[in-house]
């Protein structure tokens, strides 16, 4: 069974009002953090990383990896939870990868990473970790 997913649709200033400067930047902006500033990077143990605006988890910490990049890189994605589109503000073209939920923009999907030879480059700013808890 297919989990339906709803949209999250507020004003620009309604997302101001719930996110940093920085986060608006990134998620609603599609702005990019400088590399090496996430603490995500340095995070070892087990949960999920959601997306920053609407809490919808993407990533779990088994797709995470250490790309080298400076940014919070992952093999693969949790099925459905995001969407692509293609950005040519390099002037050549980039996947880039959205949260399906609040549209709020993640990072760029890069054909270097394994073992899927996907690596989904993702801005610390734009996730929140939650750990998972023991039961």
């Amino acid at each position: 069974m297919e989990l339906k997913i709803e949209k999250v649709h507020r004003s620009a200033e309604e997302w101001r009002a719930v996110l940093t400067a920085e986060q608006f930047h990134i998620l609603r902006k599609a702005g990019t953090e400088r590399p090496h500033s996430s603490s995500l990077l340095h995070i070892k143990e087990r949960g999920v990383y959601a997306c920053a605006g609407c809490d919808l988890p993407l990533f779990t910490s088994e797709m995470k990896y250490d790309s080298g990049t400076g940014w919070p890189s992952f093999y693969t994605s949790i099925e459905g939870r995001l969407e692509t589109k293609t950005d040519f503000k390099l002037l050549y073209p980039r996947t880039e990868y959205h949260c399906v939920r609040c549209e709020g923009h993640q990072g760029h999907v890069f054909d270097d990473g394994p073992p899927t030879y996907k690596r989904f480059c993702n801005n610390g700013v734009a996730l929140k970790f939650i750990p998972e808890t023991v039961q």
